[in-house]
């Protein structure tokens, strides 16, 4: 299993969601899976890498969190939250997210 957050640099909220993610990972029988981070620096970046503002999650290439377009700006994401809207998901959504997936070797 393939694990990205795609970031921008001047995103404030990219530090907490690989924190989250790697918890949440731990959590749900995916220890050994390596989080890897990804840096946007331009447009062509986000375009190729199907970037969805930051931070985006991607498991296998697809959205861990799908709904929200792919764009070709350096922007933060929003997360719906049960307190709103947030700018990284809970551990909870994340856990939840990754329950459906198969538990790495």
């Amino acid at each position: 299993m393939k694990v990205q957050v795609v970031y921008f640099d001047g995103c404030p909220s990219w530090h907490a969601a690989a924190e989250r993610m790697r918890h949440a990972l731990d959590a749900t029988g995916h220890a050994a899976v390596v989080v890897e981070l990804v840096e946007v620096s331009s447009p062509e970046d986000a375009v190729a890498l199907r970037f969805a503002g930051s931070p985006t999650l991607l498991v296998d290439g697809k959205d861990l969190f799908p709904g929200a377009a792919p764009i070709a700006a350096m922007a933060c994401r929003l997360y719906a939250g049960p307190s709103g809207f947030s700018d990284a998901p809970t551990l909870d959504a994340l856990s939840a997210a990754l329950r459906g997936l198969p538990p790495q070797e």
